[in-house]
């Protein structure tokens, strides 16, 4: 069954949709956020940051208990994450945020997980 419709999450648009945003305020939030690499993950943090956390990590280093095989995910790892800190607090802190030493392996969906919860407001909400 379809969601109903509702209005645009951004605050007073009157747009319609079933859920999230309408085309034109993403497309907006989307061009204020800036390519991949004007925040920082341009092909030196590829290279240096991403390669080596998977390479040291292949595997998800999540500690999650909703994952039916015990406390780690052990699936593999897709996604470098920044963690203690993020990588704007390493950069706030004069620190090299694509020094893998700052970095875990997760999955995707430990990452999603983990954004979600550290982020609570989305990527435009801690600006």
């Amino acid at each position: 069954m379809p969601r109903a419709l509702k209005p645009c999450s951004t605050p007073g648009c009157p747009e319609l949709v079933r859920t999230g945003r309408c085309s034109t305020c993403t497309g907006q939030a989307e061009q204020q956020r800036g390519t991949a690499a004007q925040r920082g993950y341009g092909a030196r943090h590829r290279r240096r940051f991403r390669t080596r956390v998977l390479q040291r990590n292949p595997l998800c280093v999540c500690v999650d208990t909703s994952h039916d095989h015990g406390t780690q995910c052990l699936r593999p790892s897709t996604v470098a994450d920044h963690h203690p800190r993020s990588r704007r607090e390493l950069e706030a802190a004069g620190l090299d945020p694509n020094d893998p030493a700052y970095g875990r392996g997760l999955c995707k969906g430990c990452h999603d997980r983990h954004t979600a919860a550290a982020q609570p407001g989305g990527w435009n909400q801690a600006r």
